[in-house]
Parts: structure tokens; C-alpha cells; sequence
């Protein structure tokens, strides 16, 4: 197994920016670019080469980390006459943590493997407060010997790294998990909405369903109740966090997977039309958690 030296992190955003800082911590070389150039300048402070391109900064690297938006920015990137799996030699290595569809994961897969290039498609999850403490969890679809190879990277940004099967799982095991989040914070803001509306205390009825079996995640860490948990996005105005364009983004991929394997999800389909009419009010830059406003 090959060690990795000197990486390049393409794509520098909310997530992106500190999971490359985090890689520079663990003692990576790093260089980066982003067409945000204030976005590189602030990881450059920490200790990375600025490139002035994606050939530039893939140029001598061991391993390439990948940030997008969507599927059709990791295809630009790798894919064609200009993508960057022409300038890779064989036995590099890719992990893209972007949020992408099924379909376009296993495409660059396909392309890499064909030139010797090793890949896992790895989306997170964690927010922007767990990439910037370096507590990520990884959904890595891939070959046993590209997972192992990551392993130092990716540890060197998460705290839980699971190989969910073959390229394209790790994107198959996202949307699961943030349709079921979706589904769950939404019940989760009704149920407080029904207390609060009948005279309760949402603290005492958050405790009280917390030690009862309508125990979650949301109730434990991200309570979406303004004032009952100091640190949620809810008591801070809902600054993400994890936005809601971005849920209505993943809640798409779910729905489009679901209709291409003939999977029945009434539960995620009345989640996105809910996240989509409250990303149409205007909430789109705010936190997830903010659905609970809409049925105040």
C-alpha cells in the first residue's frame, strides 16, 4: 500500500476549507485550489500551496480530495480531454466527498479504474461544525484496497469511516441516512409544536421524549426548538449547520434513486416537498432545523 504524502483538495467551501486545514494539522502536504480565491487564501494561511488551477495543484500529489456541488462539477473536474484523471498516474488515489447521484459516481469510478487510478466516492456527515472538528463520518463506496489506502486521510478528518460496499454505496448510504434525518426532524418539530401549542414546556417535553421511546439524534444534539439547547443552530437564529438547500439537494438524489430501483418512500417524498416549500419562502440559507418555523 502506497503512502500518502502530498495531497491536492479541490473545492473549498463550508465543508471543504476545514477538512483541508485539518489535513494540514495531521502533517499532509496540501496544495489546494477553489475558484474562490478568498476561500484558498484562508487555508494558504494555515500552511497550504495555492494553485492556480486543478492540473496545477493535482501536479506530484499522491492523493486528490474532491468538494463539489453537484455531479456535474465531478465530471468537469475528471472527466474529458481536460480532467484531471489525465494528469493522475497510476495507483493515485481519489476520494471525493462530494454529494453526488449514483449514476455520475460510478462513471468516474469506471474512468479511473480504466487508468490505474484508485477511487471511493466518500460524502460525509457531520456539518460544518464536524468538519472543522474533525469529526466527520465517511460513507466510502470503492474497492477494499482504495479504502484501506485512505484510511490516514480520511482519519485525519472524521472520527468514523465505514466502507459501505462498492462504488457508489457511500452515495447510496448518504441519501439513506439524510432521508431518515429529514423524516425525523421533521416529526421531531411537530411533536414539539403539539406540546408547546398545549401549554408544555418544550425543555421538560424535549427531556421527557428523550428518556421515552420517541428518542433521536435531533432531540439529543440538535434540538430544533429556539432556547432549549444553547448550542443548536435553533438558538442562534438557524445559522447552519447544514442549510436547507442542501437537504432539498439531497432529499432530490434520494427521490430520483428511489424512482430509478422502484423503492416506495412516501415519508421522503412529503419531506422534500416540505424542505422545497420552505426553501421557496426564502429559507434556503438557513438550518434545516428551521422547518420547525413553518408549523408555528
Amino acid at each position: 500500500m502506497a503512502d500518502i504524502h502530498k495531497i491536492a483538495f479541490i473545492g473549498l467551501g463550508n465543508m471543504g476549507g476545514p477538512m483541508a486545514k485539518n489535513l494540514l494539522a495531521a502533517g499532509f502536504k496540501v496544495t489546494v485550489f477553489d475558484l474562490n480565491t478568498a476561500a484558498a487564501q484562508s487555508v494558504a494561511a494555515e500552511g497550504a500551496v495555492v494553485a492556480d488551477s486543478a492540473a496545477e495543484a493535482v501536479a506530484g500529489s499522491d492523493c486528490v480530495v474532491s468538494m463539489l456541488p453537484a455531479g456535474k462539477h465531478v465530471a468537469a473536474v475528471y472527466l474529458g480531454q481536460d480532467g484531471l484523471l489525465n494528469d493522475l498516474p497510476g495507483g493515485a488515489l481519489i476520494i471525493d466527498c462530494s454529494t453526488i447521484d449514483v449514476a455520475t459516481a460510478r462513471e468516474v469510478a469506471q474512468a479511473a479504474e480504466a487508468r490505474g487510478v484508485l477511487m471511493l466516492d466518500a460524502p460525509v456527515s457531520g456539518g460544518v461544525a464536524g468538519a472543522a472538528a474533525g469529526t466527520l463520518s465517511f460513507m466510502c463506496g470503492g474497492s477494499e484496497e482504495a479504502f484501506d489506502q485512505a484510511q490516514p486521510v480520511l482519519r485525519a478528518m472524521g472520527k468514523n469511516v465505514f466502507h459501505a460496499g462498492d462504488s457508489g454505496a457511500g452515495q447510496i448510504a448518504k441519501m439513506c441516512n439524510n432521508m431518515l434525518l429529514s423524516i425525523i426532524m421533521i416529526g421531531t418539530s411537530e411533536a414539539l409544536q403539539l406540546g408547546t401549542k398545549s401549554g408544555m414546556d418544550p425543555k421538560v417535553l424535549s427531556d421527557i421524549m428523550q428518556a421515552s421511546t420517541g428518542r433521536n439524534w435531533t432531540l439529543e444534539c440538535y434540538n430544533p426548538c429556539p432556547g432549549v439547547m444553547d448550542s443548536a443552530p435553533a438558538s442562534n437564529d438557524y445559522r447552519p449547520g447544514f442549510m436547507v438547500d442542501l437537504m432539498c439537494k439531497d432529499l432530490g438524489l434520494a427521490m430520483e434513486n428511489a424512482e430509478q430501483v422502484s423503492a416506495r418512500t412516501p415519508l421522503g417524498k412529503m419531506a422534500r416537498e416540505l424542505y422545497e416549500q420552505h426553501a421557496s419562502a426564502g429559507q434556503g440559507q438557513r438550518d434545516f432545523a428551521s422547518i420547525y418555523t413553518t408549523l408555528e
